[in-house]
């Protein structure tokens, strides 16, 4: 039985979160956990709250053992893109586009 857990409106762009979300997929919990803990990325602090929240859900609702507990499925998908500008010379504005992510983990419990 698969446990879900979605963070959303994150403020780090989706390119970025998924370099870190490749990482750890497919992987055991602990071992995601400990991949995640030594990544100087910013998305890796954020991934990790949510796969301990998603170890979390499985816990309570489904009463497995954490220890046989995957990664089954880490999406980022593009959230609300936040649209600002900065002025440049000659009354001209440049655009800057601040983008957002939804993150989504699904684990699941293993079978050996």
């Amino acid at each position: 039985m698969e446990a879900v857990a979605r963070t959303r409106f994150v403020r780090i762009s989706p390119r970025k979160l998924r370099l870190v979300c490749n990482l750890v997929a497919g992987k055991k919990v602990d071992q995601a956990l400990s991949i995640l803990q030594f990544t100087p990325k910013k998305g890796a602090k954020i991934l990790s709250k949510t796969l301990m929240a998603a170890v979390a859900n499985a816990r309570d609702q489904q009463n497995v053992d954490e220890d046989r507990l995957f990664i089954k499925r880490v999406t980022a998908d593009t959230g609300p893109t936040w649209k600002r500008s900065l002025q440049r010379a000659h009354m001209h504005a440049t655009p800057i586009l601040k983008r957002t992510s939804h993150l989504t983990v699904v684990v699941d419990e293993s079978a050996t």
